[in-house]
């Protein structure tokens, strides 16, 4: 993509939430891992790229003892539409016996968060729970009954960027959720 091309993408983008609203839900989303996790000496593990900009965030508002590892698995590269799930990182950290929170950018058709926890179940986590800074809302879910277990905002269904999410590997950077015009 040439840069010119980059910048039309953000200016012509609908902004969804500014950053103030979206640093107001990663506020309140901690309080609720807080609650939950503040006496089991979990591991978060960030699921990268997405995840790293809301991980990170997310991480300086948790006020007590916890390890931090990162996976990385993409079902996108740089495309907008998915692929096959591929395997670049697993985490380091043994997971057994271990309470695992999982953080991740979105929570879209749910393909990748199913199986990363599954494969966190599969190598005897205790528990496996996960963080989603966002939950697109449509009827196309690997399982429909499945859901976040933290969710910071709900949005309609769009191609989104910001906060971590991107458009063709770009605009992870973006100071708030914003939906491709016209996707």
């Amino acid at each position: 993509m040439e840069i010119e091309e980059i910048k039309q993408i953000f200016n012509e983008a609908d902004c969804l939430y500014d950053e103030a609203c979206v640093e107001t839900a990663i506020d309140v989303l901690a309080k609720q891992v807080i609650e939950r996790y503040q006496n089991l000496n979990p591991i978060v593990i960030c699921l990268m790229n997405g995840g790293l900009i809301f991980c990170g965030k997310l991480l300086t508002r948790l006020n007590f003892p916890l390890e931090v590892d990162y996976l990385h698995v993409t079902r996108y590269g740089h495309d907008t539409e998915p692929g096959s799930l591929q395997w670049v990182v697993t985490p380091q950290q043994v997971l057994a016996n271990r309470h695992v929170l999982i953080v991740d950018d979105i929570l879209d058709q749910g393909h990748t968060l199913l199986s990363v926890l599954k494969s966190c179940q599969d190598q005897g986590a205790k528990s496996v729970g996960c963080a989603v800074l966002v939950d697109k809302k449509h009827d196309r879910k690997a399982d429909p009954e499945f859901d976040a277990d933290f969710v910071g905002l709900e949005v309609e269904d769009r191609f989104l960027f910001g906060y971590g999410m991107d458009y063709k590997g770009y605009w992870r950077n973006a100071p708030g959720i914003y939906a491709v015009n016209g996707m």
